[in-house]
């Protein structure tokens, strides 16, 4: 079962999403400058700081990756720090999502894990649904896809759209949360339409890169997807979450993203079950600023662990 909305072929697709009204670059862009130049006072820093750090989804996707870092990521993501948050997930490959769930048990994380060939989603689609099935029987709570921009960029929004529906019904009672590799779409009217033929199929989340490719989540980018999960709950009632990854690796990066959701999406959307943030060297410089807020001065970053 799925939260797809019916559509009969590609040709309606196209009219849908070619339908959507065109994004303003220039206002786009001049709009998230301003946003970031908002200011959050000290009394409420606290609170935005760790309002950031249960937004997180705590990444690792190297190739060198081993069971002993992702136990000590989890580790991290727990004990982030005396008095803060746990983490909003850890986002690990496949085949090491039984480490994590053993790593987190009881501790009310989310385990996340990249799925369908990430990051480049070239594999047939049966290749897909096995890699989201295996991530989901070992205990993986939300799913990571990744669209196959080559088939979006020719305009087969079918074939885009039927793998999403595919792998949300693969998912079970996972979330799902689709990467539309932002960088890879050369325009903001892309991500636009990537946006909604995503929601349309029935994504959990938008979330804009893998962190492989650059551009990643440039502000302009989570702008417009912001105001695509708004425009879509207005038109079909239903609520879609984002994850902007890719590069965010300062407090100031986040509460500039926290700003945006509010003012874009609106306060509904300050919920770590509707915003994420994918990161790996994040936490530690959240970790930094609410340390200097508590007690005036800054701890190094190997005082939380070195990444």
């Amino acid at each position: 079962m799925t939260d797809a909305v019916a559509v009969t072929s590609t040709r309606e697709l196209r009219g849908v999403l070619h339908g959507l009204p065109g994004v303003d670059e220039v206002g786009a862009k001049a709009r998230a400058a301003r946003l970031g130049t908002r200011s959050i006072k000290n009394d409420t820093k606290a609170a935005a700081i760790d309002l950031a750090i249960s937004m997180v989804d705590l990444t690792t996707l190297e190739g060198a990756d081993t069971p002993g870092k992702v136990r000590a990521l989890c580790v991290k993501a727990v004990r982030t720090a005396p008095g803060a948050p746990t983490v909003g997930a850890v986002c690990v490959y496949p085949d090491l999502v039984k480490v994590a769930v053993e790593a987190l048990a009881g501790s009310g994380v989310g385990i996340a894990s990249v799925a369908t060939a990430f990051p480049a989603g070239r594999a047939p689609l049966e290749v897909k649904l096995a890699d989201t099935r295996r991530a989901v029987a070992d205990g993986a709570t939300e799913i990571d896809m990744v669209i196959d921009r080559g088939a979006f960029l020719t305009g087969d929004y079918g074939r885009v759209f039927d793998e999403i529906t595919a792998v949300k019904e693969a998912c079970g009672e996972a979330h799902l949360k689709v990467i539309l590799e932002t960088g890879e779409l050369a325009t903001y009217d892309n991500v636009r339409r990537a946006s909604w033929l995503a929601m349309l199929a029935g994504a959990d989340f938008i979330k804009t890169s893998t962190g492989k490719i650059q551009p990643a989540a440039t502000p302009p980018v989570v702008l417009v997807m912001l105001q695509a999960v708004r425009d879509f709950q207005a038109e079909h009632g239903r609520v879609v979450g984002v994850k902007p990854a890719g590069g965010i690796r300062t407090t100031k990066d986040a509460l500039k993203l926290l700003v945006q959701v509010n003012e874009v999406a609106g306060p509904r959307w300050l919920d770590p079950r509707l915003f994420r943030i994918g990161a790996s060297s994040l936490l530690n410089d959240l970790l930094m600023q609410r340390e200097k807020l508590a007690t005036g001065v800054y701890s190094g970053p190997d005082y939380f662990t070195l990444d």
